[in-house]
């Protein structure tokens, strides 16, 4: 029987055609171009039924509720297909895919989100390829997790982040090998798929109570004033992207104090890298221990993408703030290595 997949079109480059203002999103567009592609009708790609959503986004504009909307969207057409496809912007796709990871429970099925650097209108793309791959993976793949497709590699969603504004190959996953390289033939590397948890079907919550949270880089000569203002309640938690393995201005106390002050109220002060790869380890240094005695956090090797993602999904569960803190530190998703796992090495591999 002929495999169905389900496309769901938030909008982004790959659907997007010239205006007198630049490329645009547009109704309709990307539809109609698909139809004049004949390797879509070939034998061997699958059926499709697409959801053009409305309106379309420039994923700059996507927002947490646009996350749940696209779960809400796979779960409730989840028994009809056999996979799903999401055309996604390139600027956002690895928060979307990190969210979609976490709140998409019990995944038995491929979910693939893919786009394009240069829309599909244009003579010379990248969006044939990936939408063709992506949609093949989608069908035909036993990898029943969230990923990327995009510039010849499949990678984990929750582990991706965007590398290039201008190259082909926009998204590499640092601190996790490719699930899969794309050539001549469709390679996937099975035995670093996540297997299917055997949890029942859902979605981590239902209801978005739109958690107030917020992403810092730190920076050399920084006034804790800005942090100051940016910890004023309503927050609920932060992801800091610290200096290498984690570390921060230790001998500023008043910055210290910023931390411990926010902690003391609640907020969650989760404390990533700045540098493409490696694990952050408050216990390596004087001055990451200072977060740490400040009530911060280790990220772990996690991208500040997903930190960002699954802070927002935790918090939505309205957990513990113990239960909270050890679930951001817990790997649900194939987002982090856990001490003591081997780790896989880089996207060169």
């Amino acid at each position: 029987m002929k495999k169905r997949i389900y496309i769901c079109n938030t909008g982004g480059t790959i659907g997007m055609q010239a205006g007198a203002g630049g490329y645009q999103t547009c109704q309709g567009f990307l539809e109609s171009q698909m139809r004049d592609i004949p390797e879509i009708t070939h034998p061997s790609m699958p059926d499709y039924e697409l959801n053009e959503y409305d309106p379309l986004l420039d994923s700059a504009n996507m927002r947490p509720a646009n996350w749940l909307g696209i779960a809400r969207d796979i779960s409730s057409r989840y028994s009809e297909f056999d996979g799903f496809v999401v055309i996604h912007g390139t600027d956002t796709m690895a928060y979307t895919a990190s969210a979609l990871a976490f709140l998409i429970q019990g995944l038995g099925k491929p979910v693939v989100l893919t786009g394009s650097q240069i829309p599909l209108c244009e003579i010379r793309n990248d969006a044939r390829e990936n939408l063709i791959t992506s949609m093949l993976i989608a069908a035909n793949s036993r990898v029943p997790e969230v990923t990327i497709c995009f510039g010849g590699y499949l990678l984990r969603g929750c582990r991706s982040r965007k590398v290039t504004a201008s190259g082909f190959d926009a998204f590499q996953s640092p601190n996790l090998s490719p699930l899969g390289t794309i050539g001549t033939e469709i390679n996937i590397r099975t035995e670093r798929v996540l297997s299917a948890s055997g949890k029942s079907f859902g979605l981590m919550f239902e209801r978005d109570r739109c958690p107030q949270v917020a992403a810092f880089r730190l920076f050399p000569g920084m006034d804790h004033e800005i942090l100051d203002n940016l910890f004023r309640p309503p927050l609920k938690g932060i992801v800091i992207e610290a200096f290498g393995v984690g570390n921060a201005p230790s001998e500023d106390p008043k910055f210290l104090q910023v931390i411990r002050s926010a902690t003391d109220r609640g907020v969650v002060v989760v404390v990533c890298s700045q540098c493409t790869q490696g694990v952050v380890d408050l216990k390596g240094y004087a001055s990451g221990q200072a977060l740490e005695k400040a009530g911060a956090i280790s990220g772990m090797d996690m991208t500040a993408e997903a930190a960002l993602a699954k802070l927002y999904c935790l918090l939505n569960c309205e957990l513990e703030r113990k239960e909270l803190e050890s679930m951001m530190q817990a790997d649900l998703a194939g987002e982090l290595t856990m001490p003591g796992e081997v780790r896989a090495s880089a996207q060169s591999g």
